[in-house]
């Protein structure tokens, strides 16, 4: 698997990619920024397989920072937005009731969502923009923001590194940690979705 990253998992080119991919995909959501830190921790399991392995620390360093600032971009741009953004988000029944609970729950500091947000599924895109939209204050924001970056990229991280630990470095190693993530995404998604349905 390692030979067929190329030579991007070995250089320091990994840092810059892995950053950009997750800082855009609050953007575009399809990005596969999940499978990127997964998939370069992986390597780092390798360890001296690989020449210049990625550091383990460092790619979640990384990882978390561009979540970070992703979402700062995200927040700030929707806050600017006005009344074409507030259009667009009317025109959605289902967009429109994510922002009024998102609204409900960050008024109550309800941080979790923010946390849950960050593993579903374009969560991460609509808490971040449905905060800015909303005009939500900056304090209720980012920090759960920080806390949810760092969540995810510790948690994407780990997966692919003791799954390179416990399957080697291979393509099994990073499909399981893949397919892990994909779960916790799935259990974050049911989770956010849950006090809608007793409603």
């Amino acid at each position: 698997m390692l030979e067929s990253l190329g030579s991007l998992a070995g250089s320091p080119w990994i840092y810059p990619v892995v950053a950009a991919s997750v800082l855009l995909d609050v953007f575009l959501p399809v990005l596969p920024s999940g499978v990127l830190v997964i998939t370069a921790a992986t390597a780092a399991a390798a360890g001296s397989a690989v020449a210049r392995a990625p550091d383990v620390l460092g790619l979640a360093l990384c990882a978390a920072t561009a979540s970070v600032l992703g979402d700062l971009v995200a927040y700030r741009l929707a806050w600017r937005g006005g009344a074409r953004l507030d259009r667009a988000i009317a025109r959605s029944r289902r967009l429109t009731s994510a922002q009024e609970r998102l609204g409900a729950a960050l008024a109550r500091g309800g941080g979790a969502l923010v946390i849950l947000a960050r593993f579903a599924p374009a969560g991460r895109s609509v808490v971040s923009l449905g905060a800015g939209a909303a005009h939500r204050r900056a304090r209720d924001f980012l920090p759960w923001s920080a806390l949810a970056g760092i969540a995810w990229a510790g948690y994407s991280v780990a997966l692919g590194y003791f799954g390179g630990q416990w399957l080697g470095a291979t393509w099994l190693a990073t499909g399981v940690s893949v397919a892990t993530l994909f779960a916790a995404g799935a259990g974050a998604a049911c989770l956010i979705r849950r006090p809608a349905a007793r409603k």
